[in-house]
């Protein structure tokens, strides 16, 4: 079996219309829940319920980037991700066929990106009827990470309906300030 978690980017800002989209920052709201999902991801460790990643995966826009340094500071660790400009706004079967590349050896591998590639890909992978994947085709937002066991014991065969889905954290689960705006 291999383990997928799949991370979007957390809120960034569009303070400057001049900013290429790849170029825009994390607001403070952003910065604010990859701190607090790093800090999920250390607890949930402690408590045996998260493996170490094997492999991290990143697109390279700066709002990824420092989502992830937002992580690794709750976190109190490094992530070491290999950024792979395919990632930027991908879609669902371009991160399939990304997946699928992982190295044999991997066996948790974290996925950093965008929506819609994201979201599409786990309602791809987790199969109608799973009462969190209702949650997440109801909304997938920034900063929320997502869980799944894969019932694959390759890379390769990673494809629909064969996942189930652990966890769904979403920032505002962990601090009703950090959801959306009233």
């Amino acid at each position: 079996m291999k383990t997928l978690t799949l991370l979007r980017h957390a809120k960034s800002g569009y303070d400057d219309p001049l900013l290429r989209d790849f170029d825009r920052p994390l607001n403070d709201r952003g910065r604010r829940a990859a701190l607090r999902i790093g800090q999920w991801l250390k607890a949930a460790r402690d408590r045996g319920d998260m493996p170490d990643f094997d492999h991290v995966a990143a697109s390279p826009a700066v709002r990824v980037r420092q989502t992830i340094d937002g992580v690794e500071a709750g976190l109190k660790a490094r992530l070491a991700p290999i950024y792979e400009q395919r990632i930027y706004l991908s879609s669902s079967a371009t991160l399939t066929e990304l997946c699928a590349g992982f190295a044999e050896g991997c066996r948790h591998a974290l996925l950093v990106g965008h929506n819609p590639g994201l979201e599409d890909l786990l309602l791809e992978l987790v199969p109608p009827g799973d009462t969190l994947r209702v949650e997440a085709e109801a909304k997938y937002p920034t900063a929320t990470l997502a869980h799944l066991d894969l019932a694959v014991d390759r890379w390769a065969q990673v494809d629909g309906g064969r996942a189930v889905l652990r966890h769904f954290i979403r920032p505002r689960d962990l601090d009703p300030s950090l959801g959306p705006d009233d």
